[in-house]
């Protein structure tokens, strides 16, 4: 039959939101088929059964076919995109850029990193851990303007005064407003793009920090 014939003439590579939608549509033909079967050879040769709804039926799962068809193409014109977008990503390899991250690096002695609060904050302190959690220094008395992107610089030594040895340390800001409630922020900072890899099928750059980021995610580069 028609539909028998179209589907084995589908791309077989299809994605899986379409070749799950494939096989769902191939088990109801099947089921569908069994049915008619079983119907005509059952019926009353003096009160022969009425075609429409089988016809009506058939041609239902005609047009679902045709749409799981159209979204395999549609998928696929997604895929090639996103491999276009991906050789664009390669060139960031080597390139210095600013992503929303919670990790800056120490490197000649000084560190820098930028954070933005959801709302006007009172008492705004920015701390530097080491990756184990290990407190390194307390930057308190930062500006708490709402939305202003605020740059901190961080001359590499820690709460005694001591030279820190350059590294990758995580920072967090604790912001409160006049009544004591905590104010929301995010935090970015400046890294270099060692490696290009893939999520589930998305180009994702691997930082020097240590940081994993989106190519949409990056707000700046050098």
């Amino acid at each position: 039959m028609e539909i028998a014939r179209t589907m084995s003439n589908a791309d077989s590579s299809m994605p899986n939101g379409a070749s799950i939608a494939k096989d769902k549509l191939d088990t109801d033909y099947q089921s569908f088929l069994k049915l008619l079967i079983a119907q005509v050879s059952n019926q009353d040769p003096l009160e022969p059964m009425d075609s429409t709804t089988f016809v009506s039926q058939l041609a239902q799962l005609t047009q679902v076919e045709q749409s799981i068809v159209t979204n395999s193409n549609l998928e696929s014109i997604d895929q090639r995109l996103g491999n276009v977008e991906a050789l664009s990503d390669v060139q960031l390899i080597g390139r210095d850029v600013t992503v929303p991250t919670d990790r800056i690096e120490l490197r000649d002695g000084t560190a820098s990193l930028t954070y933005s609060l959801s709302g006007e904050a009172q008492n705004v302190t920015v701390t530097i851990k080491t990756i184990d959690g290990t407190v390194v220094r307390e930057l308190t008395g930062q500006p708490g303007a709402s939305g202003v992107p605020q740059v901190v610089t961080w001359d590499g030594r820690d709460s005694g005064g001591l030279p820190v040895p350059d590294s990758i340390f995580q920072v967090s800001v604790a912001a409160t407003d006049t009544a004591g409630a905590p104010v929301a922020y995010q935090t970015t900072s400046t890294s270099r793009v060692e490696e290009l890899t893939f999520r589930e099928g998305y180009p994702l750059l691997v930082l020097r920090n240590g940081s994993e980021a989106y190519a949409g995610s990056v707000t700046a580069v050098r």
